[in-house]
């Protein structure tokens, strides 16, 4: 053992030498992200030795798991059923007694003979899945439940010198020590999920190694943006209206890679308890689709039992998922959220108390599915169409044609019915966009800009790029359009850097609220405004309809406010803005469409 921690001691010091200090940011795309770039959800397993029953020896846990059939197949095949394409094994956690699933050579924490992670590994990989690690940071848990679950005496002789685990420095030498000996021995692990960050890690250029050492691992972090990783995930939220709607209170801007994770069960911890809360199908299927409407990854957590098994209430729901999401699933697998920078229709709060997602396929820019998960109150749906000219609508399930008229900017479907209870998808086939000016056609300006981020960043394509107000209100984007032309709306991007609904005072929506529209032929001579009013605190695409007579050179949208009270000190004032275009006319339907 003490020759094994020389030579990771020797390997961590020549890494080290080559992380350098100015190395802090991951890629914000980068291929070892494509996987998870190309997944719709995972399956989050958290089973460690407080699985209820607890077990405080490691050997009887483990002899309990194999006794009671522990089989890796299973995880996968429910994975399966959940239409998953990776699964997250949180057993080396601060509430599950810290216990490592492989045969570790280092001392500190449970650790066991079989090697459960490595036979999970081979089984996902079988099917196509690939397993992530979850890594605590945390030993404040260490004697939770009455019992010591963290050996520092059996750490500090393997050291050769004291080590107290249950401080934060002693944990993170343990935990460093142990990403190594994972990586050592699970060259196919598809990459660590930390919770949070421990600053022996940061001191010692943890990430960073890992990136050179396995550089097709992905990191995620859980609840911090933490630049270095590649994802960061958010831990489940409660109070969006509607409940399901979970992207409502994310705050991370695209493209960077974003994950929500959520229990399955309604109630009860992360983690088996011993009970059998239900899962609401409702609430569950929304998160799912909504994430996917959003481009964002939903890590759904389901509480294994000692043997591993699910309880029958989360088995059941599994079934049940098996075959609902086959009906539906070209809508999610292969496709972005519509209405943000993919393009797409409009999602959202739509009529008569309608409100769901819209997905864009990866592969033709042609193919729409609308995911109408709370129905309307009448046998119509009307959403904004974008741009895009609409050839034909159908029933996803059904194949179905279905009545549809396009003016004035929205797609208007009629003679619905027959809601499904979940999640009624429409298949939008669509023959390119019109009306919309082309970007290098005019010019932008604004009355402030932050430094990096000027006006012309609204309108360049890019969604890395964006205007910023330099915390200026009131604030003007300026359109020079080159000549007089008709224009009949604004599109508006906003970034998706804030939630979208009030959290709290000190969590607000930094979107526009209160707006003025002004139009001139020469720059100059502005007179009234041409459209007033207010936008909602939404994410997604937003739009500003003007009269139908403005003809002009010159356009200016005037913001007046925003949702964030300055109770939201980061959020205060600040507007920014991923893109906006220019409609001079709406689209119209493909001839025969509709009909």
């Amino acid at each position: 053992m003490r020759a094994y921690a020389v030579v990771l001691a020797v390997l961590a010091l020549l890494l080290g030498a080559l992380a350098l200090p100015g190395t802090a940011y991951a890629d914000l795309q980068h291929p070892r992200q494509n996987f998870l770039r190309g997944s719709v959800s995972g399956l989050f397993l958290h089973w460690g030795e407080r699985t209820a029953p607890q077990h405080t020896s490691c050997s009887g846990w483990e002899k309990d798991v194999t006794a009671g059939g522990w089989s890796p197949d299973y995880w996968v095949k429910e994975a399966g059923k959940l239409h998953a394409q990776y699964l997250v094994l949180a057993s080396f956690h601060s509430r599950l007694g810290y216990a490592r699933p492989w045969p570790s050579k280092i001392p500190g924490s449970c650790h066991t003979r079989r090697d459960f992670l490595g036979e999970l590994i081979t089984a996902a990989k079988a099917k196509g899945l690939k397993v992530i690690l979850y890594m605590t940071d945390d030993p404040q848990w260490h004697n939770d439940g009455g019992h010591e679950w963290l050996d520092s005496d059996g750490y500090s002789r393997y050291k050769g010198r004291n080590v107290d685990l249950t401080t934060r420095d002693g944990f993170g030498e343990f935990s460093y020590e142990n990403f190594f000996e994972v990586m050592e021995r699970y060259p196919e692990l598809g990459g660590f999920w930390i919770d949070n960050d421990n600053d022996y890690w940061l001191d010692h250029h943890l990430y960073e190694q890992i990136y050179r050492l396995r550089p097709h691992y992905t990191l995620s972090n859980n609840n911090e943006d933490t630049p270095v990783m590649d994802m960061i995930s958010n831990e489940q939220k409660t109070g969006m209206s509607p409940s399901y709607d979970y992207p409502q209170a994310t705050y991370t801007a695209a493209p960077r890679l974003t994950e929500a994770d959520f229990k399955l069960p309604s109630s009860g911890a992360w983690w088996y308890d011993g009970s059998d809360p239900a899962v609401d199908r409702k609430l569950t299927l929304g998160r799912l689709i909504t994430n996917a409407g959003s481009s964002i990854k939903a890590l759904m957590a389901e509480t294994a039992q000692v043997n591993g098994r699910f309880p029958a209430k989360q088995e059941a729901f599994n079934n049940f998922a098996d075959g609902y999401l086959d009906g539906i699933w070209e809508s999610l697998r292969g496709t972005e959220g519509g209405g943000y920078l993919h393009g797409g229709l409009a999602p959202g709060f739509w009529n008569d108390d309608a409100h769901g997602v819209t997905t864009l396929s990866t592969t033709d820019p042609n193919r729409h599915y609308v995911h109408v998960i709370t129905p309307p109150s009448t046998s119509t749906l009307r959403l904004r169409d974008n741009g895009y000219r609409v050839a034909e609508v159908t029933n996803l399930r059904t194949g179905a044609r279905i009545p549809f008229t396009q003016s004035g900017g929205s797609l208007t479907l009629s003679g619905l019915g027959d809601w499904d209870p979940y999640d009624t998808v429409f298949k939008v086939t669509t023959a390119g966009r019109q009306g919309i000016l082309p970007a290098t056609s005019y010019t932008m300006s604004a009355s402030a800009a932050a430094d990096g981020h000027p006006a012309s960043a609204a309108a360049d394509g890019d969604h890395l790029t964006y205007w910023d107000n330099d915390r200026t209100l009131p604030v003007s984007l300026t359109y020079d359009l080159g000549a007089n032309r008709s224009v009949r709306y604004l599109g508006i991007n906003q970034r998706e850097d804030s939630v979208s609904y009030a959290r709290s005072d000190t969590e607000q929506s930094a979107r526009i609220k209160e707006y003025r529209v002004y139009a001139s032929e020469d720059g100059t001579h502005w007179g009234s405004p041409v459209k007033t009013g207010t936008l909602p605190s939404h994410r997604a695409v937003s739009f500003i309809d003007l009269p139908a007579t403005t003809t002009t050179r010159y356009v200016r949208l005037e913001v007046r406010s925003t949702y964030a009270a300055a109770s939201d000190a980061t959020r205060y004032r600040r507007l920014r803005v991923d893109e906006t275009w220019v409609g001079t006319r709406y689209a119209a339907p493909v001839s025969g469409g509709g009909r």
